[in-house]
């Protein structure tokens, strides 16, 4: 009994550090660990498939370029967004506090039953968020899934001038290989274990609560907002009647 409270509880802690990235612009030189802060990352359903084709064509054309191999047009963007299976891969996303999808990546997994232990993953993040972990952290979050599923090898598909990418899937310790003007980067992942799968529940049960947190903030100040507009239009008629 003792040895299972013991292994939740380090079940949980772990959870808490898939959802933390270093504090952006914390860092010290004397090599003291910075602070930490929260990331929740939720699973994405299609209910969300408007605000994914939103956050792609929201990306500069050259991480367009990056992200798809191609400069793809808001056309097949919205192709891609309208083709995504829910009910078989996984997409995970990070939003702010106006409920902006400003990070997010899909997990596709493989529809060859030869090759049904592996998954590809792809990842998107906005220019004005980068460097503050979210690809690294979406990629520690779709391994954490990939393994809970049964995927043994988690595949990276780039290009070789997608140094960023790339930078992930080596600190996650993948293998890259270059070929010309693309490079392939492929991580052998554990077995499952209670470990992972509690880390994985608590880290969606965070970002589901993160989510209503956000979304009921929203509203309100949305409420807010037209309440303000109503009572500018009261004063507005009333200085504009006749004396």
């Amino acid at each position: 009994m003792v040895e299972t409270k013991a292994l939740i509880k380090a079940s949980l802690e772990a959870g808490k550090d898939l959802l933390r990235h270093p504090a952006h612009g914390t860092g010290s030189s004397s090599g003291a660990k910075a602070p930490s802060v929260l990331v929740p990352i939720r699973s994405l359903g299609v209910n969300h498939r408007g605000r994914i084709a939103k956050h792609l064509m929201a990306l500069e054309p050259q991480d367009r370029y990056l992200r798809f191999g191609f400069a793809a047009s808001d056309e097949q963007i919205q192709r891609y967004a309208d083709s995504l299976n829910f009910e078989r891969d996984e997409i995970f996303g990070i939003y702010n506090r106006r409920l902006e999808l400003i990070a997010m990546a899909h997990l596709a997994f493989s529809v060859d039953p030869d090759l049904s232990a592996c998954a590809e993953f792809g990842v998107s993040v906005l220019q004005s968020v980068r460097g503050r972990g979210y690809g690294a952290r979406l990629f520690d979050r779709a391994a954490v899934h990939a393994r809970n599923e049964g995927v043994s090898r988690m595949f990276i598909h780039a290009l070789s001038e997608n140094t960023a990418m790339l930078k992930i899937a080596r600190n996650a310790g993948a293998t890259v290989e270059r070929d010309g003007s693309e490079s392939e980067a492929h991580l052998y992942l554990p077995p499952a274990t209670l470990d992972s799968r509690l880390t994985e529940l608590l880290a969606e049960q965070v970002a589901q609560a993160d989510y209503r947190v956000k979304t009921q903030v929203k509203q309100f100040w949305d409420f807010l907002a037209e309440v303000q507009a109503v009572r500018r239009d009261v004063r507005q008629a009333q200085r504009n009647i006749p004396k």
